[in-house]
């Protein structure tokens, strides 16, 4: 069993920044990736970023070049940094985990609201 736990989440204007972070415990060696989907009401849950063990990332159209995913080995964590952030990123964004048999684990969830 994968635990993770997420932190960040939050209420920011149009155009600020927010930061997510998650982190992993358990059974953890045998990690392949890890990343962040979101859910927006009546919409559904699609890949915003992912980091690979390799380093190797990926990233949804809408979010390339105002988001950037960082994995911390020693600690590990990932974190999602969302720059110039627009009212269609409102969403619960939810950490994933997935190690090398395809097994997924997903956090809680944390909310996410763009709004002035």
């Amino acid at each position: 069993q994968v635990q993770l736990v997420e932190s960040g989440g939050g209420v920011v204007q149009p155009g600020g920044s927010l930061r997510l972070s998650c982190v992993a415990s358990g059974s953890i060696s045998n990690f392949y990736s890890m990343g962040w989907y979101r859910q927006a009401p009546g919409k559904e849950r699609e890949l915003v970023a992912s980091i690979t063990r390799t380093a190797s990332t990926d990233f949804a159209d809408s979010v390339k070049g105002r988001f950037t995913i960082s994995r911390d080995n020693a600690k590990n964590k990932v974190d999602l940094q969302m720059n110039s952030l627009k009212p269609d990123d409102t969403a619960v964004y939810y950490c994933h985990f997935q190690n090398i048999w395809g097994t997924v684990y997903w956090g809680q969830g944390t909310q996410v609201t763009v709004s002035s």
